[in-house]
């Protein structure tokens, strides 16, 4: 069945929460963001039964425990059923069917060329400051997240998969600073290979504890083929921001009167006091994501052609 058989293609975008599911992509007997999806539309009797395994396909594959302010993807359906919806009609009834973790935000027509896999770029964001020990540099740090921009093969800074290409383009690296204070940084790429902000979030955590030196990232990024392991930073404090398209750019941020709370500096700083302060960061990073999601996902009132 093609698009000429009376169907017609859908880009939509999407936010969640990351430990509420098995990662992004569908897997058998575990919950996850496109299998939700892929529920959602069966349960609207929307989707052609022969083609679901490849009829709603994702942007970006995240992890598990990985929050996601804005993802995209693509999905057919009928062209009669688009015509008898509005796109608020149909935001509407896809979220009815989803649960609170999901955010179904917008929809629109696209070519059936469209792929939602290539993107302009995309944004991560990771929260150093919720893995134990880590102080911000200062204005060192500006210079360490240089390192990780331009052109290069990033295979040490990634969880490689047969076929890939190691090579990454980088646009800029920067701090991500919240009401003055720097609380991780902000990544912007035209693509990540599996782990890759992770894996740069530990080499920027160990070089804030001495235990690697500048040197050390630049011969890995020069080395690529003498293989180094820095470890891969947890998944709860990254956050990819948003995916860029050509005809859908990552709206203009809108909700910055958000707060992290700090990390309590006492000398003698308890386990449990450690372990209650992580909890409630976790709670802060989902707070903003649904304020987010409230800006993002204002219903439109207008009809598609």
């Amino acid at each position: 069945m093609s698009l000429t058989d009376g169907l017609v293609r859908l880009a939509f975008r999407i936010g969640y929460l990351g430990d509420s599911f098995h990662g992004s992509q569908i897997q058998p007997d575990v919950k996850t963001v496109q299998g939700e999806l892929i529920k959602a539309f069966n349960q609207l009797k929307w989707l052609e039964q022969s083609q679901e395994g490849h009829n709603l396909v994702l942007s970006s594959r995240t992890d598990a425990g990985v929050n996601v302010r804005l993802n995209g993807g693509v999905v057919t359906i009928k062209r009669s059923l688009w015509n008898a919806l509005t796109p608020r009609k149909m935001i509407r009834a896809v979220d009815d069917h989803l649960s609170d973790e999901i955010a179904f935000l917008d929809v629109h027509e696209v070519d059936e060329e469209w792929n939602p896999r290539i993107a302009k770029y995309r944004v991560y964001r990771y929260r150093l400051e919720g893995i134990e020990s880590w102080r911000d540099p200062g204005e060192v740090f500006s210079e360490w997240l240089e390192l990780f921009v331009g052109n290069y093969d990033a295979r040490n800074f990634a969880r490689m998969e047969e076929g890939k290409n190691p090579m990454r383009k980088i646009f800029s690296c920067t701090p991500w600073v919240v009401q003055g204070r720097t609380v991780g940084f902000e990544i912007i790429g035209e693509a990540f290979l599996w782990n890759q902000v992770r894996r740069t979030a530990m080499a920027l955590f160990k070089l804030s504890t001495g235990e690697l030196k500048v040197e050390d990232i630049k011969n890995a990024i020069a080395n690529p083929e003498v293989s180094v392991d820095f470890g891969v930073a947890p998944p709860d404090w990254l956050v990819l921001w948003g995916v860029s398209w050509e005809k859908f750019p990552i709206p203009v941020e809108e909700n910055t009167e958000f707060t992290f709370t700090e990390v309590p500096e006492d000398l003698a700083l308890e386990r449990t006091m450690r372990s209650r302060w992580e909890n409630g960061a976790r709670l802060e990073m989902k707070s903003m994501l649904y304020h987010e999601w409230a800006y993002l996902g204002r219903l439109p009132i207008v009809k598609h052609n």
